[in-house]
């Protein structure tokens, strides 16, 4: 279970309470983003490394090596719309490596990352959404060049830190610009503007 700490309540749970979910389950609206990133992380125990995070497999997991705050850094090419972080992490399997405090932040690049937001986990087990939009209804995604997810603390006061995946979503692209409708097929895309 995690909780946010602006006490926004984003599942009809518990006030202000995030429940690691055993399925991963995303809006047909939003797509993965990771692929198009370069990914780093700021350190890594040998054979558990940046790739742990993005195998698809879940018995597979980064493991920091050093002091906190344990950051995976997620850099894009060009700047992207990002709406949804999805993490897996299990208490159950990684006990005192499993963070409970999580910050995202976004910027250009390193010299400039705001924090968007700040995560409290409680014995998570599951994926973990963590909504990147803001207050206001209006903000449903961030525009960034660059993510990062910082692990400022982990749980019974571990020193390093593990996360078995992690995905990143935006929007899905509209294929007519400008238009309110997401027409799919040639035809409806065709007639879908008049001259």
């Amino acid at each position: 279970m995690a909780t946010e700490s602006d006490g926004e309540e984003e599942t009809a749970t518990a006030a202000g309470k995030l429940t690691g979910s055993p399925q991963l389950s995303v809006d047909d609206d939003l797509r993965e983003m990771a692929k198009k990133a370069a990914w780093s992380v700021s350190s890594c125990k040998p054979g558990n490394g940046v790739l742990s995070l993005r195998d698809e497999n879940l018995d597979t997991y980064w493991q920091s090596d050093g002091a906190q705050p344990h950051l995976v850094n997620i850099q894009f090419q060009k700047k992207v719309k990002l709406q949804l972080v999805v993490l897996y992490v299990d208490f159950k399997l990684d006990e005192s490596y499993t963070p409970s405090k999580i910050s995202i932040r976004a910027g250009d690049g390193f010299h400039n990352l705001k924090e968007i937001k700040t995560v409290e986990l409680v014995k998570p087990v599951g994926w973990v959404h963590i909504s990147l939009s803001g207050n206001d209804p209006r903000e449903t995604f961030i525009h960034t060049f660059m993510l990062q997810i910082a692990v400022l603390s982990n749980h019974l006061n571990g020193r390093d830190t593990h996360i078995r995946q992690v995905k990143i979503y935006g929007p899905r692209p509209n294929p007519v610009p400008l238009q309110p409708f997401h027409f799919t097929s040639k035809e409806f895309i065709t007639y879908s503007i008049l001259r």
